[in-house]
Formats: structure tokens, sequence, C-alpha cells
């Protein structure tokens, strides 16, 4: 991994306090790309399950190192894209929205998934009657819920989700099909917290010109991310308010946030990109 000190960018905001997070991974010991669910899938295109392991294993060490908490589930074999443990359900203050995935061939994690959070101590765990693909296209920002449509989560699965989690949700439609979620449009650096709002990056083409005036409207000071950005997946960032852990390429949006006063953290996470993946896709937050 690869930190970026405050000294290498002017810092013109407050210091940035981080919070201990923790997180559910799944090693991506089956990873493979044999089917195609998402613009970046290619299986003609060759993939080392080992070179995803490994760079898996650094960004769970790197969460590690930065203080945070990480669980694990143990991977299914003929269930390639269960490393993206972002879909396995939506947690807010112990609550537990769980996934129903659109492509049949993820189907079956949905039930892997809500059987850890049961042996894991969860107990109000719900699994969806719309389509949803959880963290993929719901973002918590410490007062509400953003969700994603367009491509994977039914806009049903919203309401759905404010029933279920008792949070306010927001809908925002996505247009372009390489951002099929939102947490590849979208994420949050800092959340609502002390009367602060919250502050998020977001690329505005991935969405609807209507989405785009409600995000203006709610996020006046967020970071306008561009197509070099998006491209390399660089929204698919983590941030604990402090520490952003973005991909490497991401070089821009890193000195952007740095700006900002956050601390980017570089991963190279290149491989589980052919599937459509980055630090996100691979990181879900167990919030309560």
């Amino acid at each position: 991994m690869t930190l970026l000190s405050d000294s290498a960018v002017e810092v013109v905001h407050p210091e940035r306090a981080p919070t201990t997070r923790r997180y559910l991974m799944c090693e991506p010991r089956y990873f493979t790309v044999e089917y195609v669910i998402n613009p970046w899938m290619n299986p003609d295109e060759p993939v080392s399950t080992d070179l995803a392991v490994a760079q898996w294993t650094a960004l769970k060490e790197t969460y590690e190192t930065l203080g945070h908490t990480v669980e694990t589930i143990e991977p299914a074999a003929g269930l390639p894209d269960m490393v993206f443990s972002a879909n396995s359900g939506t947690v807010v203050d112990g609550r537990v929205l769980g996934s129903r995935f659109r492509a049949p061939q993820r189907a079956a994690e949905a039930d892997h998934f809500r059987r850890w959070f049961l042996d894991n101590g969860y107990r109000d765990v719900v699994m969806p009657q719309c389509i949803n693909e959880a963290e993929g296209d719901f973002t918590w920002t410490g007062s509400v819920l953003l969700a994603g449509t367009g491509f994977r989560t039914d806009p049903g699965a919203h309401a759905e989700a404010q029933e279920v989690l008792g949070v306010p949700v927001v809908s925002l439609q996505l247009v372009d099909p390489r951002y099929y979620h939102l947490d590849v449009a979208l994420f949050v650096l800092s959340e609502a917290r002390d009367g602060r709002p919250a502050e998020v990056a977001y690329y505005p083409e991935a969405f609807s010109a209507g989405t785009q005036r409600v995000l203006s409207r709610m996020f006046p000071n967020a970071v306008i991310a561009t197509e070099e950005d998006a491209v390399c997946l660089g929204l698919n960032a983590v941030s604990d308010g402090r520490n952003v852990v973005l991909p490497v390429e991401a070089t821009r949006l890193a000195a952007e946030v740095a700006q900002r006063g956050y601390n980017p953290v570089m991963v190279d996470i290149s491989e589980l990109r052919k599937s459509g993946g980055g630090p996100k896709c691979c990181t879900n937050e167990l919030r309560g």
C-alpha cells in the first residue's frame, strides 16, 4: 500500500478524523471471469486467480493496518463473484437487508451471506422481495440512504429498504452501463456527524439529468470526479472519514481528495477490475 502524506498537497480543510470500521470480505479463491453481466467482463481475457488473491489480501491488510476489523466469509466453489461482498447485504444500526441478485449466476450468493449474518449474531435479517444488490446500489451517508437504480436494483427495492432499515431513502438514476452500480459512480468521503453534512465524490455523467440536480442540491461541496477518475473505477473507494482507499490508477482523484484534507491510500486491485470490481466492491461495512 502507498500512503500519500498531507505534506504532498496543501491541506485547506480541517483535520479529518477517522472512525474505526468493521468490514466483511470474501477471499477470491474461485475468482474467474466465465460469464458477462457488466461491460467490464470479458471471458476471453486471461485472469490470474493467484494474483486476484494476492491483491485482495493486500487490500484486507490495508484495512487492518488502518485499524479496522475485517471479518471473512468462506468462499463457495462455483461462485466466482462472491469476492464482491459489498453485494451481500446492507447493514444499518445492526439491521440487515439481504440481497437478491438480478443475474442468475450470482443468485446463490445471497443465501451464503444470509447464513453468515445469522451465524455471526445478527437476528434482524430480512431477505428482500425486490431485486437489490445491497451496497452495490445502497450507500449510507450517516443520515440518508442513497439508492441507485437503472441496471441492477429494482426501484421498488428503495421503498423496501426504507421500510426494513427505518432510514430515509433518496433514489438516484444511473444511465451509463459502465457504471452499473451506484458504488462505481459515487462514494461517501465522510458521513454526516455532529451537525456536519456528509461529503461525497461522484461522477455526474453516470447519472440522469434530474439526479445530477438532486446531487448538486444535496452535496454542493462534493468532489466532482472526471471521466479519468471513473474509468479506472476510482469511485469504487472506501473512506473511514480520513483515509480513503482508492485504486492505484486514480491519481487525479487522489490529489483532489488530498486537497480536501483526506489521506489517499492507493491499492492495486486491477485483476478484480476484470470483473468490474474495485476496493468497495470487495468490502461490506457492518454498521452496528
